[in-house]
């Protein structure tokens, strides 16, 4: 599709149609979940190293804390999140496909 610069009633068109409301629930049930879990992941290391210092001490490994083992685990995570990020990507790309066509074609017809 060539690019077309959309009007502002346009923009109302894109956002009453129902590929454009799917597109829309189907990342946030990914997005909302995905960030919430990142953000509580994350947070949790200061947590504990603040509110229970002791077991943060605790060697798990050798010499290796738990604190150093929850921090190193966040890495992990982080991948682990963008690789299930770019897998649910292919979903929200084909959804995104239907709403240009839709769009593309309500933009055809006078």
């Amino acid at each position: 599709m060539e690019h077309q610069h959309l009007r502002p009633k346009d923009w109302d068109a894109v956002a009453a149609d129902p590929a454009f409301a799917q597109l829309l629930r189907t990342k946030r049930r990914f997005v909302v979940p995905a960030t919430t879990f990142f953000a509580l992941y994350y947070f949790s290391l200061p947590v504990l190293v603040g509110a229970f210092p002791a077991l943060a001490r605790r060697p798990v490994w050798g010499d290796l804390t738990l604190a150093y083992a929850f921090a190193f685990s966040q890495f992990a995570m982080a991948w682990v999140l963008l690789a299930l990020y770019v897998w649910r990507a292919r979903a929200f790309d084909a959804l995104q496909a239907r709403v240009i066509e839709n769009v593309a074609r309500d933009l055809k017809t006078p």
